[in-house]
């Protein structure tokens, strides 16, 4: 009665008292969260960013820092450099990316002084202004899309005015030309040139530079008796500048008559007088005489050691 059934399903084993299920432990080595609740000096940041698939880790990291600073702090790339160890090549490409995802909006608008500021503004929910969107993906294609459309609703750029043309092509004018134009706004920042303009005016400065003015003094002509007011072309308001102000062409210059040759005090070595000219040894006066008395037909001048005297006896 001892033979056990061999049939018979063997019957599960009891666990063990104390010992832990084998699976229950196999995520041991991941994070473990010892989370307390917040009541002051925090800021809620969305998943969409904190675990966005394509934003790299300085560029969440900046978002995290940006989100919570007082409208009005400063965000530009020299102070962010000073704040973080990192360089200011590395924050300004997160900041790009930043703005390619719609968590920063950066525009450049002129104050009322004439200056040229960049306005940023950072979104913690970009695309939406209610609730974080399913899709983070998706919203750098909306807000291109967004962009395209009010491009498309901008009318077409006028062409701007004719610029006076050079009597030559110089490349050393030229490039004189254009750091003239890069440089005016040094002096007015209303006067922010793109390439494109730059390099249609160009050709107007260096008509000017070639009648003999100095750049600085172009820089004055186009710099000089500006209105208060905002400027809206500054690339026409130049170019008509550059027309109507035209100076004349500076008049012919002949080449300068070489100075007469001054020759050194000579003394004659027939009169004994002292002289000036090309002959070395004889004056004007005893070289013409000695070529009259040179000519044919006549006898010539006996020199004067040779002439008789009055008082010598005669042969």
């Amino acid at each position: 009665m001892d033979t056990q059934n061999p049939s018979v399903r063997p019957h599960a084993r009891t666990r063990t008292t104390g010992k832990n299920h084998p699976r229950r432990n196999a995520h041991a080595g991941g994070v473990i969260h010892d989370n307390s609740r917040h009541t002051t000096r925090f800021t809620v940041v969305g998943n969409h960013l904190a675990q966005h698939p394509e934003l790299s880790a300085l560029a969440i990291g900046l978002a995290v820092h940006i989100q919570p600073l007082p409208t009005g702090a400063r965000i530009d790339i020299r102070t962010l450099a000073d704040r973080f160890p990192e360089s200011p090549a590395r924050i300004a490409a997160a900041l790009r990316e930043l703005e390619t995802h719609g968590y920063l909006r950066r525009t450049r608008e002129r104050t009322e002084n004439g200056r040229i500021v960049t306005r940023t503004v950072s979104c913690n929910q970009p695309g939406r202004q209610g609730d974080a969107p399913d899709d983070a993906r998706a919203r750098p294609a909306e807000s291109s899309a967004r962009r395209a459309a009010g491009q498309r609703k901008q009318p077409p750029r006028r062409a701007l005015p004719a610029v006076p043309q050079p009597a030559y092509t110089s490349p050393t004018l030229l490039r004189t030309a254009t750091e003239v134009l890069a440089g005016l706004r040094r002096h007015d920042p209303r006067l922010l040139l793109s390439a494109t303009d730059a390099e249609h005016l160009a050709p107007g400065v260096v008509a000017w530079l070639e009648r003999d003015l100095t750049p600085t003094a172009v820089r004055h002509a186009l710099t000089d008796d500006l209105s208060n007011e905002p400027l809206r072309r500054p690339a026409a308001l130049l170019a008509h500048r550059l027309t109507n102000g035209l100076p004349p062409l500076p008049p012919f210059r002949a080449p300068e008559t070489p100075p007469p040759v001054r020759y050194r005090v000579r003394v004659c070595t027939d009169c004994d007088l002292g002289y000036r000219g090309p002959d070395p040894k004889l004056c004007q006066g005893c070289a013409a005489r000695h070529a009259v008395s040179a000519t044919p037909g006549e006898s010539p001048d006996i020199p004067t050691g040779a002439m008789p005297r009055s008082d010598q006896a005669q042969p």
